[in-house]
């Protein structure tokens, strides 16, 4: 029903533009900001969807990457960009939910700054082992924490495997200790000398070494199962009751987008979603594929700034 509702929807927003665009929109190339470098995970997944939606509306997506600041400077460039529908941007959890309370000061407010379009896909994190490590799941990491013992220490390779660590010091009570890091690569580099013998990271960045027998996986952080990690409990159902933590994609728009765009991208990003190849070939990215309307969007981002606000207030967490 909530596809057949987005395809009526793509048809009639043809006819809901002002006189100036109802003639064929788009009727130029589209651009969109991605806040990431080139090959990270959200500038893959969002390139893979761009030739799938350009295909549909006969026109080129262009991707424009602008890294920095966590991806506070592209995302301000978007936020700046003319409201007419021809620059959009790929949001995370990072850009729209966390770094308003990460970063003293921001030059934009995401959730007065975009319209929000439609939550793109979502991925948990996994709190992996080196195989040679005693530690079978969250309960014996809790347990081990609890002695203050080294085996407990994790590798954190981003801000959202900090805020997992956190959260999960929050609702444990156990002193686990986390060593920071500056990317995936270094991470598992000391993960897998033995340095540091826990890592968080995502299903992607830990999927070759998983397969290779060299790490092991003892949670995903959603709050159900995921197919990104086939057999895998959920921190949820190992003790830790209501845990969840999922990073996020979502499209926007810059604030003042007229409603008849928002409807025709939200419409042409729920018919790619749909498709059973696109569904398949996300997950594969790494990838759980999402979509809805923009008024639930807006109620998720809303739902995850309160969640995650008292606690990166109380852990003292800042990017400053």
């Amino acid at each position: 029903m909530r596809l057949l509702s987005a395809l009526l929807g793509l048809s009639s927003t043809l006819f809901a533009l002002p006189p100036a665009q109802a003639q064929a929109y788009p009727n130029k190339p589209v651009r969109i900001l991605v806040a990431y470098s080139a090959g990270q995970g959200t500038d893959i997944a969002t390139r893979y969807l761009a030739e799938q939606i350009s295909k549909d509306i006969g026109q080129p997506i262009v991707i424009d990457n602008r890294p920095g600041a966590g991806g506070n400077l592209g995302t301000d460039l978007a936020a700046q960009a003319e409201a007419d529908g021809y620059t959009l941007t790929m949001g995370t959890n990072a850009t729209h939910a966390l770094n308003q309370f990460l970063y003293s000061k921001l030059p934009f407010d995401a959730e007065k700054a975009f319209e929000p379009i439609a939550l793109v896909g979502t991925f948990p994190m996994v709190v992996a082992v080196n195989t040679g490590s005693s530690l079978t799941s969250i309960s014996d990491l809790l347990a081990v924490a609890r002695k203050n013992s080294r085996e407990a220490d994790v590798a954190l390779p981003s801000t959202t495997a900090r805020l997992v660590l956190e959260l999960l010091k929050s609702s444990s009570g156990a002193p686990l200790f986390g060593v920071p890091y500056k990317g995936s690569g270094n991470a598992m580099t000391d993960v897998l000398g033995g340095q540091v013998p826990v890592i968080v990271d995502t299903p992607t960045a830990l999927k070759t070494q998983l397969a290779a027998g060299k790490v092991r996986a003892l949670a995903v952080t959603s709050g159900k199962p995921s197919g990104l990690a086939p057999g895998v409990k959920p921190v949820a159902e190992q003790g830790v009751a209501g845990f969840e933590v999922v990073a996020w994609n979502a499209l926007y728009a810059p604030k003042g987008t007229p409603a008849p765009v928002i409807s025709f991208w939200n419409a042409a990003m729920n018919k790619a979603l749909a498709r059973p190849e696109t569904r398949q070939r996300l997950l594969e990215l790494g990838f759980d594929p999402a979509g809805g309307t923009p008024a639930q969007l807006s109620e998720f981002a809303k739902a995850e700034r309160q969640k995650w606000q008292p606690i990166i207030k109380a852990a003292g967490i800042t990017m400053d």
